[in-house]
């Protein structure tokens, strides 16, 4: 079994499509994954630069021809 790779999907997402590629990742609703990330950026655990980080570490999902 070949392991998942995670990747940001730009074209799927609101704004870098880190939370899209996360919600493929662990096959849940990307919301899920937005609603998380704006509860840390609430509950003050830095949500936005975990956010900010992630989306110039992960790379872009390559296009499919």
């Amino acid at each position: 079994m070949e392991a998942k790779k995670l990747y940001r999907i730009p074209s799927e997402g609101m704004l870098g499509g880190v939370c899209a590629g996360f919600g493929e990742h662990l096959n849940v609703d990307p919301t899920i994954v937005r609603l998380i990330f704006v509860l840390l950026a609430f509950a003050g655990m830095s949500g936005v630069p975990i956010y900010l980080i992630m989306w110039l570490i992960i790379p872009a999902k390559p296009t499919e021809v």
